[in-house]
């Protein structure tokens, strides 16, 4: 069992380990970027990785708070969703209604249970998680933000 700062420790440098380890990656455009804090250039879009308890997750949140407006960019995301990747062994998970922290969202994600970054041994299965899938949303954000763009 970890303390509240060790756990703290340990997550920051799974986290900055990854930040380095994706560092040389470029993205789908052929630039340079901050793969642990993924700008998508939309306010209400965001590229979330998460860790919490045993599980990881990946995907693209769509949180604007009027949830018509949110229903219509996930139409239309899920419209699109033919230009994304598929990454071998796991399909995406479509959720129109979804919520985090009590924030209401609509998502696309994965996840992998059975893992966590306080556990160093489970660090190359997080890193051989989150890079896949984080360079397939790249690729398809990098052709699915201009339709979005038009309707915000």
């Amino acid at each position: 069992m970890y303390s509240k700062a060790e756990a703290a420790q340990l997550r920051q440098a799974f986290w900055t380990t990854f930040g380095q380890y994706m560092a040389p990656v470029p993205s789908a455009e052929g630039e340079t970027v901050n793969w642990i804090n993924y700008r998508t250039g939309l306010k209400y879009v965001q590229l979330r990785m998460r860790t919490e308890g045993r599980r990881a997750t990946i995907g693209l949140e769509l949180v604007h708070p009027d949830a018509d407006i949110r229903a219509l960019h996930y139409e239309q995301l899920q419209a699109l969703s033919n230009m994304l990747p598929p990454v071998p062994g796991q399909t995406w998970d479509w959720q129109p209604e979804a919520e985090e922290n009590g924030q209401p969202m609509s998502r696309v994600q994965q996840q992998l249970d059975g893992v966590s970054p306080l556990n160093r041994e489970d660090w190359p299965a997080l890193i051989s998680f989150f890079k896949p899938r984080l360079l397939a949303l790249d690729e398809f954000w990098s052709q699915a933000r201009y339709p979005l763009e038009d309707l915000m």
